[in-house]
């Protein structure tokens, strides 16, 4: 029985050459500020049965190398992409801009056809990633009439968040005594300031009483400083986030923002650490919108899509919850099980020879949503297709994180502990086109 089990026939695809050493890494290629001229054209569909998949790859060269080293970020900006975005749109990238724009310029959406040409990976030209994504994320209806009036009560929502959940409490007892809620002298209210006489014991910045606004603001500031030291560290080598500038503080103030006010709304999970990096991906590409008024209200829209995002892994972020079956854990143990049902032989090999607990290098795959082992173009280029899933992203992220083991299969089959557990916290360049190629066969697979 053990004998049958270790010799338990592995896929065809998965022996080809194809995946014996993943491909160097592709230049950083931001298309997000492209403009494409071609003008839309009518789609050519398939079935809604059939599985949409890239073509596929062109195998890597034959003779082994090792695998070359990542390559050093630059400090990226907006212009630094474009710079480094020398070679041409292919022609398919061409032909899927020409479907999203075909499909963005109906009165109402088909939601389902979009996200089956975005998961192949959005040509993020005059602004389609940010208009595709808002769609996909349900923070814009199908019905594209009810765009500015969803929009306007949205944003003006968050308006009223940020004026009631970032106010302190000096302003609420100056916002209490312009109520006419508190007797003070004509001297006080000249310079702002309540009598001490009249300050209500829920009021007075030592007052200790859960429902005390000085005691919820003496909690709270922990959690702001916190959220203040990760966001400075989002991100350090591109201009849009990091740096001295005011574009990029103010950036940061959006991103400090946003994270407060969900803190506050949210008391259950507040803010945990790694929020800031799955925050960072919206607010980039909503931020980019060469629209004017939908770049200005990136923050408000960011809020809202991030909410939306994190709602189906927000039992990732509770610590009580690790060890349930919505917890961590539990959704880790899925990847070994998915990883064992494709792959038995390298499932066996990780984790009974080479005992690399799936724990060691995917709880940050997972929680990060894959932002942490990728340049930032190839997050967004892998985030098109998590979104697109309707599903949910869990699914497919599940399946681009056992694709990522098969990718490396050989080199981690020939590697012990070490090695092993070095790979996958440090893992290789590779091309997202290979990776989500693989991730949807282990879908067709399991549907067949």
């Amino acid at each position: 029985m053990y004998n049958q089990m270790v010799k338990k026939r592995v896929p065809e695809w998965l022996n080809s050459s194809l995946w014996s050493s993943p491909p160097s890494a592709p230049p950083i290629d931001d298309d997000r500020t492209q403009r494409y001229t071609s003008k839309p054209s009518t789609a050519t569909t398939t079935s809604s049965d059939s599985v949409v998949e890239p073509p596929l790859p062109v195998p890597p060269p034959s003779s082994v190398r090792a695998e070359p080293p990542p390559e050093p970020q630059p400090a990226d900006s907006i212009s630094d992409h474009e710079d480094k975005a020398a070679a041409s749109p292919s022609p398919e990238e061409f032909s899927r801009q020409s479907q999203l724009l075909a499909e963005l310029s109906k009165k109402t959406i088909n939601v389902r056809e979009l996200r089956k040409i975005a998961s192949q990976g959005i040509p993020d030209g005059a602004g389609v990633r940010s208009t595709v994504w808002k769609l996909l994320l349900g923070y814009l209806p199908p019905d594209r009439a009810l765009w500015p009036l969803e929009l306007a009560k949205k944003r003006s929502q968050y308006k009223h968040f940020k004026d009631e959940l970032l106010m302190n409490p000096s302003e609420i007892t100056r916002k209490l005594e312009d109520n006419g809620t508190s007797c003070d002298s004509e001297e006080s209210k000249s310079k702002g300031l309540l009598s001490r006489s009249h300050i209500a014991h829920g009021e007075h910045p030592l007052s200790l009483g859960k429902s005390s606004i000085w005691n919820q603001f003496f909690q709270d500031t922990e959690i702001i400083e916190q959220i203040d030291r990760d966001v400075k560290r989002t991100h350090p080598d591109m201009h849009f986030f990091s740096g001295d500038s005011q574009f990029a503080k103010s950036n940061q103030d959006a991103l400090k923002n946003i994270l407060v006010v969900f803190a506050k709304l949210n008391p259950g999970i507040r803010y945990v650490q790694g929020m800031n990096e799955l925050l960072a991906p919206l607010y980039y590409v909503f931020k980019n919108d060469p629209d004017e008024e939908y770049a200005a209200a990136a923050e408000a829209d960011t809020f809202f899509c991030f909410v939306e995002l994190l709602s189906g892994f927000r039992d990732h972020f509770c610590q009580q919850l690790d060890n349930s079956v919505v917890g961590i854990r539990s959704t880790i143990t899925r990847l070994s099980q998915l990883l064992k049902e494709h792959d038995e032989e390298l499932w066996r090999h990780l984790e009974i020879t080479t005992k690399v607990n799936p724990q060691f290098y995917a709880f940050r795959w997972i929680t990060l949503l894959l932002t942490q082992e990728f340049n930032f173009a190839d997050s967004l280029h892998i985030w098109d297709t998590l979104l697109s899933d309707s599903e949910g992203p869990q699914e497919t992220l599940l399946r681009v994180c056992c694709a990522m083991l098969i990718l490396v299969r050989r080199r981690l089959l020939a590697g012990d502990f070490t090695s092993n557990l070095k790979l996958l916290q440090h893992y290789p360049p590779t091309n997202i086109s290979h990776l989500l190629y693989v991730a949807n066969k282990l879908r067709v697979q399991l549907s067949g």
